[in-house]
């Protein structure tokens, strides 16, 4: 029964985590929502929030023994909080790639770490790693970010196959762009754009293009729930544009996916210099 299972979201004060955290509680489950600051999220009726911060040993160790010591176990851990970056992989310092991947990698590591021991002394769990298209697709002036999601899959993939026979899970939600916060306010690199500026400017205004009328992060929360409720299945794209993209990387010649990629990205469409 879902009133008895018990979830731990993480970046749970916005976009997909506050709205899985929404939906799930709704549906009966016991949510914990991890934030950073407790007393700046809109709270809802019947979520329970912690402070983590997911790129920090302590903070990861501390909330996870909070909820352990409030609920007894976690069912579910939905790895959600991320950051993006935006810009040239070329002007990316070593300091701004480790920033995305210290969240959208570690953080998950850190998580799992701290989750895990319990799920398997259970023999029962199901890890959800928010990852993106971008994890299995390039994304020119994303690089750093769709290299983190690349990873997060690898990861996934390969810790399915050491947990299993503990009658543990994980499970990869791959939604496309999605209207929230993290893909409207994305970070920029510091560098100036220089020799890449016309492209990276025109690239940039089809993405911003795309997020204006992509899905909201209740569709992602709603594939989540079904995630849970629903038969195994290790990727779970988030939307119908996310599940072509899924097809289409799957069953259609390299050579078209990347033709079709650059125009979706705006290659060709540069901006007079």
């Amino acid at each position: 029964m879902s009133q008895n299972r018990v979830v731990v979201i993480t970046g749970a004060s916005s976009g997909i985590g506050e709205a899985s955290a929404r939906l799930l509680t709704q549906h009966g489950f016991q949510v914990f929502g991890g934030v950073r600051n407790p007393n700046r999220v809109n709270a809802i009726p019947g979520v329970r929030y912690g402070t983590v911060d997911v790129t920090d040993d302590a903070s990861v160790s501390n909330f996870v023994q909070w909820v352990l010591s409030e609920a007894g176990k976690i069912d579910i851990l939905v790895n959600n909080a991320g950051v993006s970056l935006v810009g040239p992989v070329e002007n990316t310092s070593p300091s701004e790639a480790h920033t995305v991947f210290d969240a959208n990698v570690f953080g998950p590591l850190r998580m799992i770490r701290a989750a895990l021991p319990s799920m398997r002394a259970a023999r029962s769990g199901l890890i959800i790693n928010i990852s993106s298209v971008l994890g299995f697709l390039p994304a020119p002036f994303m690089g750093i970010y769709a290299s983190s999601k690349h990873a997060l899959e690898g990861l996934s993939e390969s810790l399915d196959h050491e947990i299993r026979e503990f009658n543990v899970r994980v499970v990869l939600v791959e939604p496309t762009f999605t209207n929230t916060k993290l893909d409207v306010n994305a970070a920029q690199t510091a560098a100036p754009l220089g020799a890449y500026a016309a492209q990276a400017e025109a690239t940039i205004k089809a993405v911003q293009a795309q997020i204006k009328t992509a899905p909201s992060a209740a569709t992602v929360a709603e594939k989540i729930l079904a995630a849970i409720n629903g038969p195994y299945k290790m990727r779970q794209p988030a939307g119908g544009q996310a599940t072509l993209l899924s097809r289409l990387r799957r069953f259609m010649p390299a050579k078209a996916v990347d033709s079709s990629l650059r125009k979706t990205f705006g290659f060709g469409k540069r901006a007079a210099s």
